[in-house]
């Protein structure tokens, strides 16, 4: 075909190998610090938490690690998946701008989750652990570590922010159906769920509260469970490097390269996942690829947040980390883009931002919305409430081509499907949905709480 619409890998193509973007940043890394003391952390404190080989990889400077077999194999359900230019997209906006998207939607979890549940659960296997515990906001993470632990025979326990229990109710039926455990954060299962109960009885939850709660359960289980994060930590975001790796050939198959790539952004693992080979490409070989990082004016940890350390969770038991952050005390309000509501960001990505590597903006709930009707109108899918955030600013970017009449190839993540997600979608279309803005006020209020964290120059 002289004008193909669909970049499809070979099985063979998936990558053999995470790229790791510790190995070429140009920024040392911050010390992560142990939440009782603010000392450095060491392997036997994280062992509690983590097996010692995604220990290992958080900490690892090697540019690229090998994925084992039996991970490659599960990934093989999906994986490559596919990059598409959004020919109908373009023509609705009659824009000159080539607008791609590489669809994770395609799992079987519906989003980019599984490229890291998959190994954190391979890993936490061989290292006989029994049962997982975490977190979930929108049921995108929960519902990948369901599907791995099944796969690999773990038990898995899921805390999910009580709003978007309440909100998804079919998220925690996929959950249940490959065989986990669901629980409304806060709830009455953990010491810090009840103390957050008797103080808020009709506490909405946030991720900040179900880490701590899913923490808990890990920390006291006497090593039976292990607990695992979909976001944030650098296994993690190095797991997700295989968008980015997949979408590289696949442009080079378009015979394009992106002037902007573009992902919606929470805590950050899909935003990196797509961004980091293509930052490396920036770093390494002198390309120009300006990096877009697009989240929530209603958790706005980057544009609105303070670049220092602070802890992971609520209760202050999960490690402290050098971040943006809006205070790990946050309760943020109920938008229906449940994977984008945390405290904090990546270390990581904080430091490139910081460094102005990448870039990051904040849209509305209703902006993003409307963009995900036009998209979904001209291209079919109906895409995750977060992956909406990402199509607001790639229309945008088509439109200002529009309007300074320039070719511009612009790539984004559509980092799931949105078919979990019709509440949201009725609320929209019935002129029910409010925008929100996180106060800056309420940032300033927040850093009262920060550890008081002394590093040596």
């Amino acid at each position: 075909m002289s004008d193909p619409t669909r970049f499809i890998l070979n099985e063979s193509d998936l990558p053999r190998f995470w790229y790791n973007i510790q190995a070429d940043s140009p920024i040392p890394p911050q010390p992560v610090l142990r939440p009782d003391t603010l000392e450095p952390v060491t392997p036997d404190f994280l062992s509690v938490l983590f097996p010692m080989e995604l220990i290992m990889q958080e900490v690892s400077t090697e540019r690229f690690i090998q994925i084992p077999d039996e991970v490659r194999e599960i990934y093989k359900l999906y994986r490559p998946t596919p990059l598409l230019r959004a020919r109908r997209l373009e023509k609705a906006l009659g824009t000159p701008a080539h607008i791609y998207y590489k669809n994770e939607g395609v799992s079987p979890a519906g989003s980019h989750k599984p490229n890291t549940a998959i190994p954190q659960a391979f890993y936490n296997k061989i290292a006989g652990t029994k049962a997982l515990t975490t977190e979930t906001g929108a049921g995108q993470w929960g519902t990948a570590l369901a599907l791995a632990g099944n796969f690999f025979g773990i038990d898995v326990e899921v805390y999910m922010v009580k709003v978007s229990y309440q909100q998804k109710p079919y998220r925690r039926v996929m959950m249940e159906t490959y065989g986990a455990r669901v629980f409304a954060s806060p709830t009455d299962q953990t010491n810090y769920g009840r103390s957050v109960l008797a103080s808020d009885k009709n506490n909405p939850g946030s991720l900040g509260i179900a880490i701590s709660e899913a923490v808990e359960v890990a920390a006291t289980s006497g090593g039976k469970k292990k607990y695992s994060l979909g976001s944030v930590l650098n296994h993690v975001l190095t797991h997700q490097s295989v968008i980015g790796e997949e979408a590289l050939k696949q442009m080079d198959m378009a015979d394009e390269y992106p002037d902007v790539v573009i992902g919606c952004i929470g805590g950050g693992s899909n935003f990196g996942g797509i961004a980091y080979p293509f930052l490396r490409e920036n770093l390494k070989n002198g390309r120009k690829t300006r990096l877009l990082a697009v989240e929530p004016t209603a958790a706005p940890s980057l544009t609105k947040g303070v670049y220092t350390f602070d802890y992971g969770d609520t209760a202050r038991m999960a490690p402290v980390v050098k971040m943006y952050t809006l205070g790990h005390s946050f309760v943020p309000p109920s938008i229906h883009a449940g994977g984008l509501r945390y405290h904090g960001m990546a270390p990581s990505i904080s430091a490139f931002y910081d460094a102005g590597l990448i870039d990051a903006i904040a849209v509305k709930q209703k902006p993003a919305f409307e963009a995900a009707i036009q998209f979904a109108r001209a291209e079919g899918i109906v895409p995750a409430p977060e992956s909406a955030h990402a199509i607001r600013a790639a229309i945008d970017e088509a439109l200002d081509a529009k309007a300074k009449g320039e070719k511009r190839v612009i790539l984004f993540n559509l980092s799931g499907h949105g078919n979990f997600d019709m509440g949201a979608y009725e609320a929209y279309l019935g002129g029910k949905l409010e925008d929100y803005e996180y106060p800056v006020e309420a940032v300033h209020a927040a850093m009262e709480e920060l550890p008081k964290v002394r590093i040596p120059a």
